[in-house]
């Protein structure tokens, strides 16, 4: 019971949902995520933390840069998330992909969200 209980508190949160609308079109790294909420790394890394803890994300490494997306390994988690984001409307995020872009771009990728493994590099280093 814990772990849905978990499951459920990570969806309660406007910023989480936030992440995870953003990481519906693919894996982000965390300079990406900061970028398009306007937040300061810590804080972003904090929400990071509990969707990870709740499994409804995984990050993996590469070189000091942690990249997360959506975890599609649980059916149910899966089919929750997916509901859940199916109720957030594009409005509520309009400005958050809007700085993505713009990010996106000044580092040097293209305008969309890419699979990592066609980065050359990320956060512009």
């Amino acid at each position: 019971m814990r772990k849905l209980s978990n499951i459920f508190k990570a969806l309660s949160d406007e910023t989480r949902l936030r992440i995870l609308k953003l990481l519906e079109h693919g894996e982000l790294c965390v300079c990406d995520i900061v970028a398009a909420l306007d937040m300061i790394q810590p804080k972003v890394s904090f929400h990071l933390g509990i969707l990870k803890n709740a499994g409804l994300i995984k990050d993996r490494k590469q070189g000091k840069w942690i990249h997360y997306r959506i975890d599609d390994s649980d059916m149910f988690k899966r089919f929750l998330v997916l509901s859940v984001l199916e109720k957030v409307s594009e409005g509520e995020v309009t400005e958050d992909k809007k700085r993505l872009d713009k990010f996106m771009k000044n580092k040097g990728a293209k305008a969309e969200i890419i699979p990592i493994k066609n980065k050359s590099n990320c956060c512009g280093r």
